[in-house]
């Protein structure tokens, strides 16, 4: 068991380390963070509109 996990983490190691020398590291790391971003703003703007509705219906029953 022990060794196929050392086996594994070796052949991880060598893809990090092919992806870094041939620059791709960059690509992976900026494609994490483009979609982590976009995320971000997704749940940014889905709390704005959020906020938007519940003042809207906090209104709606100030005024009945």
């Amino acid at each position: 068991m022990s060794i196929l996990y050392l086996k594994n983490t070796t052949a991880i190691v060598e893809m990090a380390d092919l992806m870094r020398s041939n620059g791709k590291i960059y690509v992976l790391l900026a494609v994490v963070l483009l979609i982590f971003a976009g995320i971000v703003f997704f749940l940014m703007f889905m709390e704005y509109r959020l906020s938007k509705l519940e003042k809207e219906v906090e209104d709606h029953t100030a005024k009945n």
